[in-house]
């Protein structure tokens, strides 16, 4: 196993968490108070209906605070996002310095994936980030739940969202309940991901974080 196929924990495999809202503002507020650390608007989604705002985590991670966008159609919105009434952690994204090989790989364990698929967004200040990302079709999400991330690949040319939004915060431990726990654990190794994976009777996602409020627990 080379370098870039090597198990990382789940909490350094870990690019973004996507904390997801049903409006954007709220969603900023509701984390300003729970972390002491306001975010910064980061862009749209173009043709996904949803828009964002961050938080910087240390080593290259961040916190996605995502939201339908008010300016786009509503029918363009792909995650159900209108119905939640509290914000929640929905999904999770894995960075890959490699996405080709990473999918070789898996397909080679006899798993269907979707990419790499190219993706970029205008930032508030006009400079674009871009980017690359491969998806599994396992089917493991459960309402509106992902416990199996997506995988992005930061363009060279672009630099990490993390590099310039707000600080104070990180991630110190990640952690998975689901009904089928040791299928999501198996697969999570063939991505070279070891992860807490806990047998519970729905799917949550649950990120232990320090903050300048002291230690917050995020599901």
């Amino acid at each position: 196993m080379t370098a870039s196929q090597a198990v990382r924990p789940a909490a350094d495999a870990v690019d973004h968490l996507l904390l997801g809202t049903r409006d954007l503002d709220a969603g900023i507020e509701w984390v300003a108070k729970k972390f002491g650390v306001k975010a910064a608007v980061g862009g749209s989604h173009p043709g996904r209906g949803t828009r964002n705002a961050l938080i910087s985590f240390r080593q290259r991670r961040y916190l996605e605070i995502i939201a339908p966008d008010p300016a786009q159609p509503p029918e363009n919105l792909t995650r159900n996002l209108r119905t939640l009434d509290e914000p929640r952690l929905i999904a999770w994204a894995s960075a890959s310095g490699d996405l080709g090989a990473l999918a070789k790989r898996l397909q080679e364990r006899g798993q269907r994936v979707t990419g790499p698929l190219d993706g970029a967004r205008i930032r508030p200040d006009g400079g674009k980030l871009a980017w690359r990302t491969l998806a599994l079709e396992a089917a493991f999400d459960q309402d509106g739940t992902d416990p199996i991330p997506f995988f992005i690949q930061w363009s060279p040319g672009s630099s990490h969202p993390s590099q310039d939004a707000p600080q104070g915060c990180d991630v110190i431990a990640f952690a998975i309940e689901h009904p089928k726990a040791d299928a999501v654990r198996v697969l999570l190794a063939q991505a070279g991901i070891d992860a807490d994976v806990r047998q519970a009777k729905s799917c949550r996602l649950i990120a232990t974080l320090d903050t300048p409020n002291g230690r917050v627990v995020l599901s």
